[in-house]
């Protein structure tokens, strides 16, 4: 493994002047894997509230919490010394009002974010207006919204239908106008997702969206085969980890069991004490 040279930190402004396309995006919640990230150099490093499904093991994202979010970006931020790090407002830090939002954002800056990502489109324009006036970035994000699962019935793509692709559209400016510094689009059918990426002058960040996005970003345990399959059509698995990881697991059970592990090389034994001689009296 051969780090990658650490270029100029990646900032806000510069994400806008990459409009236009090549905007690289994965979700992280450890030191660890954020700084292989990182040095591969992604320009994002979401920490998503997926990690409630990814990370926890639930069925969505709604049981995360703002101190686990706080958790977690603490150690991604660590990592990171490139990439710009994001966090997700999880559902219930910002639903209620501005002055929550503004506190719980606050926060996660306070734990190393750059900027923060909430849900919505008209509906939360206030919310974002309101952190953008205290100098807080806002990453939005439209389409299909986790945190809106059950009114959704389910992870569902959206816009197919003329009126939904014009309330997305407008979404999609509502935020634009509001001070977003770029929009991600879920599930959207890919001509919308080109339209809408055609009418903002902020980068929109495709998952599921198609190739005509400003970036795209993949969770990272779809990224690398952790996640249970099947998955999504829109993931492509660049590495099969779960095969790698399930094969050592095994090999070191069936070594520990033999007894073949640990062998008398990746042992320790024990020094012979020094015998301290007495110097010899002058004559």
């Amino acid at each position: 493994m051969t780090p990658q040279t650490v270029t100029e930190r990646v900032t806000v402004p510069y994400l806008r002047e990459k409009k236009g396309g090549g905007i690289a995006v994965m979700t992280a919640y450890d030191f660890a894997l954020a700084r292989l990230a990182d040095m591969a150099e992604m320009d994002i490093l979401l920490v998503g509230d997926s990690l409630g499904m990814v990370f926890q093991g639930g069925e969505n994202t709604l049981s995360v919490t703002t101190e686990q979010m706080i958790y977690h970006t603490r150690w991604v931020a660590r990592a990171a010394r490139r990439a710009l790090v994001v966090t997700d407002m999880p559902f219930l830090s910002y639903q209620v009002g501005c002055a929550q939002a503004i506190e719980n954002a606050g926060q996660f800056l306070q734990a190393g974010a750059a900027a923060v990502k909430l849900e919505g489109g008209e509906a939360v324009v206030d919310r974002i207006a309101q952190l953008t006036r205290y100098d807080i970035p806002v990453m939005a994000h439209i389409g299909l919204t986790p945190q809106s699962v059950h009114r959704m019935g389910g992870y569902r793509v959206q816009g197919r239908t003329p009126m939904e692709a014009k309330r997305l559209l407008n979404d999609a400016r509502a935020v634009e106008q509001a001070g977003a510094f770029a929009v991600v689009l879920e599930a959207i059918p890919m001509k919308l997702a080109a339209k809408i990426t055609k009418a903002l002058k902020i980068p929109t960040i495709g998952i599921g969206s198609g190739p005509h996005c400003d970036g795209q970003v993949l969770v990272l345990n779809d990224l690398l085969g952790l996640s249970p399959k099947p998955m999504p059509r829109f993931v492509r698995c660049y590495a099969d980890v779960a095969a790698v990881a399930l094969d050592a697991f095994t090999r070191f059970k069936k070594d520990v069991v033999t007894g073949v592990f640990p062998s008398k090389e990746e042992g320790y034994v024990s020094r012979a004490p020094q015998v301290r001689r007495r110097a010899s009296r002058p004559a």
